[in-house]
């Protein structure tokens, strides 16, 4: 899920500019929406896409401001149409969810595919979901996996678990399990709740990693907090296979630090 944080940015033009943005994006990212808005206002008016896409995103969110879906819908659309991929990438969520207006998915998935080709690693990782899903667009399991691994190497874990699901269901892939156990690893690490669900599934199995039972417990329970469905069909039978004493002890260590 995307990160308050996550839809602003800054994007430096000069020095007395990209001073402004950074004192508001630390006032943003720290709650202090008033500051922020008082600094993007002026820049954004004066035409600063990212700015504008800032404050289309409090808009949109009832960040500092009352939640207005037509006002959000009209900065966003001028930093989109100014090509700033922050923008694109936030009038797509509006368009997608249909926040103040009907969905309108296919303009949605034409916004995240530019601010994809931008390098903007959440746009990346929603355009890879819509191309392995193929309900707005056509399916491509090879784009899907293309995009998923742009988004991976910007961090996002939601991309790292969709190339483990590839490559376990063979999307555009040979099969290849120990590939999907190694990216379900990196996204449960990185706190991705169903990433943590398949890594757990995979060690109860004993499929593309050695069985490891009390682990596979851990981050099964630690899927289920996180809000993963994927972990319920593992829960029982993976505490089945434990003693008492392994099931305390995997119950302990799922509220600490992540399991070795």
């Amino acid at each position: 899920m995307m990160r308050i944080a996550d839809l602003f940015t800054r994007k430096p033009k000069t020095d007395k500019v990209a001073e402004a943005m950074q004192i508001a994006l630390d006032a943003a990212r720290a709650g202090d929406y008033a500051t922020a808005l008082s600094v993007w206002e002026p820049l954004a008016r004066d035409g600063n896409a990212r700015a504008q896409s800032n404050i289309g995103a409090c808009f949109a969110g009832g960040l500092g401001v009352e939640r207005d879906a037509d006002l959000a819908r009209r900065w966003l659309a001028l930093s989109a149409e100014a090509g700033d991929s922050s923008g694109q990438r936030n009038l797509a969520s509006l368009l997608f969810n249909g926040l103040g207006t009907e969905p309108d998915l296919a303009e949605a998935a034409r916004l995240y595919a530019l601010a994809a080709e931008q390098g903007d690693a959440q746009a990346q990782d929603m355009l890879s979901w819509m191309l392995l899903e193929g309900d707005v667009i056509p399916a491509d399991p090879v784009a899907a996996q293309y995009w998923a691994l742009k988004a991976a190497e910007g961090g996002v874990a939601a991309a790292m678990t969709r190339l483990g699901m590839i490559h376990h269901n063979a999307l555009g892939v040979p099969r290849d399990a120990q590939h999907a156990v190694s990216w379900w690893k990196r996204a449960a690490e990185a706190g991705d709740a169903d990433g943590q669900a398949m890594l757990g599934a995979a060690l109860h199995l004993g499929t593309g990693a050695r069985r490891d039972p009390v682990t596979a417990l851990v981050w099964l329970l630690r899927a289920e907090t996180g809000g993963s469905r994927l972990a319920a069909p593992f829960l029982k039978a993976a505490r089945d296979a434990l003693t008492d004493d392994q099931r305390l002890t995997a119950e302990a260590v799922a509220g600490k630090a992540d399991p070795r």
